[in-house]
C-alpha cells in the first residue's frame, strides 16, 4: 500500500477502509527496511504505537467513533529535542545520552496524541539543534532519502528523512533558522514556520524568540490540519498567542487570493545563491503568483547581511536550563563544532546582549518596510542544493567564499523579525529537490497557506517513492 496522506490516512482509518495497526505496522516494516542507511528514526518504541493502534481501532469496531480525535491511528515521529512520554530526549548530544525516558510531551507532541496521532518514535538532530545539516557523535549521520551522500537538512533533518522515505505520514520539526524549512527544501516536502506562540512551548527561546516548533509533511493541507490541532494558546508560555478564529484548513477554501502583491527577491540584495537554484525558483515563484491570479512584482529588496546578529541572538537561550558543570567541566563531550559557542558566549556581557537586540530590532523595521506595498515575497529556501551529508556548512557556493551560514541564510530573516514562512518544493536540481520560500505578514499562516495550496495543485510535484532509496529520483 502507498503510504497515505495525513488527512487521507485519518480518514480511511475512522471509516474502517484500513486499520490504524495496519498503517503503524507498514511504517514499522518501512523503518526497519530503510533505517540502517537512512539513520532517520534514533528510537523506536513498537510495542507502545502498536498498541495505542490497537485502541484505535477496538474503538471503531465498538462503533465508538465520536469518540476519536482528528488524528485518530496516525503514526508520526517526534525530533528529539522535543519530550515525548516514554521515550529519551538527547537532544543529539552525549551529555544527554544517558537520560530516561521522558515523563511528559511537549506541548504540541501532546496535542497531537489527544487528537489521536500516535509517536511512533524520535528522529534525528544535530547537537543542540546547531546546523543546518543532521549529524553527530551520538546519533551519527543521517542521510537523504533522494541521495545518500547528501544531507536530508537540518536540524529537523531526521524528521524529513523519514516523511520522505514513507516512514511515517509526519514529524514534528523546530525552527529556529530555517531548520524546518530547511529540511523540507531538501527533501522535496511541505514545511512551515508559524509566527512565534502560534504553536506554545514549555518555554523553549523566550529570551531569543526565534524558535518555534511545527510539522513536516508531504502535502499543505496535511499541515494546515497539524497546525489546527497544535495551534492556540497555554498558560505555561507567556508567548503564546490567542486561539486562531477559524480553521487553517477550511480557510485554504475561502480566502480571496486576488487581491495580494507578491514580490520576489532571489537574495534579499546580500546572498550569494547558486545560479541553478536562483533560476528554478525564479519560475517557481513566477507560477506560485500565477497560481493565485496575480503578477509578480520585481521589486528588489536590499538588505545587509544579518548573519552576525543572527549567531549572536541564537546564543541567548543557550545555557537556559543546562547545569553549570557541563559547560565549566564537559565540554571535551560535545561536538568539537559546537564547542567555540559555548566557551566565547559565556564570557559575554549584558551591553553587549542589548546590542544585539538593538541590531535585531533595526532589522524588524526594515523588514516592516518591505511589507508596505507587499504581502508576501518569494525567494529560494536555500542558496544552494543539499550538500554532503557529514557536512560542514559550505564556505563556497559556485566558486565564491562565504560564511558557513551563507547556504541557509535566506531562511534565517523570518526567526529573526518573527514572520511567517513556508518552503514548498520548487523542482529538482541534479535530481535533487529545492525549495520555494513565501514569506507572510505576522500572523497571517492563513494566507500563506492558502496561497501554497494554490500552488500546490496547479504545479505537482515529484515525490520519493514509498520504499526507495540510494539515490533515486523517483519522481
Amino acid at each position: 500500500m502507498e503510504m497515505p496522506t495525513v488527512n487521507d490516512a485519518a480518514a480511511l482509518i475512522r471509516v474502517g477502509v484500513i486499520s490504524a495497526e495496519e498503517l503503524t505496522r507498514a511504517c514499522l516494516e518501512t523503518i526497519e527496511n530503510e533505517n540502517d542507511e537512512l539513520n532517520a528514526f534514533v528510537f523506536v518504541d513498537a510495542e507502545g504505537a502498536l498498541a495505542s493502534a490497537k485502541e484505535v481501532d477496538r474503538l471503531i469496531r465498538d462503533g465508538r467513533v465520536d469518540e476519536l480525535g482528528v488524528l485518530a491511528g496516525v503514526p508520526f515521529g517526534v525530533k528529539d529535542l522535543e519530550d515525548c512520554a516514554g521515550m529519551p530526549t538527547t537532544r543529539g548530544s552525549r551529555w544527554f545520552a544517558n537520560g530516561s525516558a521522558q515523563s511528559t510531551d511537549s506541548i504540541h507532541v501532546g496535542r497531537l496524541r489527544k487528537a489521536g496521532a500516535i509517536p511512533i518514535g524520535k528522529t534525528a538532530t544535530p547537537e543542540f539543534g546547531a546546523w543546518a545539516y543532521t549529524a553527530s557523535p551520538l546519533l551519527g549521520v543521517t542521510r537523504n532519502p533522494w541521495n545518500l551522500e547528501r544531507t536530508p537538512g537540518g536540524s529537523s533533518g531526521g524528521s524529513s528523512a523519514a516523511v520522505s522515505s514513507a516512514m511515517v505520514p509526519f514529524a514534528t520539526a523546530s525552527d529556529g533558522g530555517g531548520s524546518i524549512r530547511t529540511p523540507a527544501s531538501f527533501t522535496g516536502l511541505v514545511g512551515l514556520k508559524n509566527t512565534y506562540g502560534r504553536i506554545p512551548t514549555f518555554g523553549d527561546t523566550h529570551l531569543a524568540q526565534n524558535s518555534v516548533v511545527g510539522s513536516l509533511t508531504t502535502s499543505v493541507r496535511d499541515t494546515a490540519l497539524l497546525l489546527d490541532v497544535m495551534a492556540g494558546p497555554d498558560s505555561r508560555d507567556r508567548t503564546s498567542l490567542p486561539a486562531p478564529t477559524e480553521s487553517y484548513l477550511e480557510s485554504i477554501d475561502t480566502i480571496d487570493l486576488s487581491r495580494y502583491r507578491v514580490a520576489w527577491s532571489s537574495d534579499f540584495g546580500f546572498a550569494v545563491v547558486d545560479s541553478r537554484v536562483a533560476a528554478l525558483c525564479r519560475d517557481a515563484a513566477q507560477a506560485f503568483a500565477s497560481s493565485i491570479g496575480v503578477t509578480l512584482v520585481e521589486r528588489p529588496i536590499e538588505l545587509d547581511d544579518y548573519i552576525r546578529t543572527y549567531v549572536a541572538i541564537e546564543g541567548v537561550d543557550k545555557f537556559v536550563g543546562v547545569e553549570r558543570d557541563l559547560w565549566e567541566n564537559h565540554l571535551d563531550e560535545l561536538d568539537p563544532r559546537t564547542i567555540t559557542g559555548w566557551t566565547s558566549l559565556r564570557e559575554r556581557t549584558l551591553p553587549w546582549a542589548a546590542n544585539v537586540e538593538f541590531t535585531r530590532r533595526r532589522l524588524v523595521h526594515e523588514a516592516a518596510a518591505m511589507f508596505q506595498d507587499v504581502d508576501l515575497i518569494v525567494t529560494p529556501t536555500s542558496s544552494m542544493p543539499p550538500f554532503g551529508a557529514e557536512g560542514p556548512m559550505p564556505t563556497e557556493i559556485e566558486g565564491v567564499e562565504v560564511h558557513a551560514g551563507m547556504s541557509v541564510v535566506l531562511a534565517m530573516l523570518a526567526n529573526l523579525v518573527n514572520l511567517p514562512a513556508i518552503s514548498v518544493p520548487a523542482g529538482l536540481v541534479d535530481g535533487l529537490p529545492v525549495g520555494l520560500q513565501v514569506i507572510g505578514p505576522r500572523f497571517r499562516e492563513d494566507l500563506l497557506l492558502a496561497a501554497a495550496a494554490h500552488y500546490e495543485s496547479r504545479r505537482p510535484w515529484p515525490r520519493h517513492h514509498w520504499g526507495t532509496t540510494a539515490g533515486g529520483n523517483d519522481g
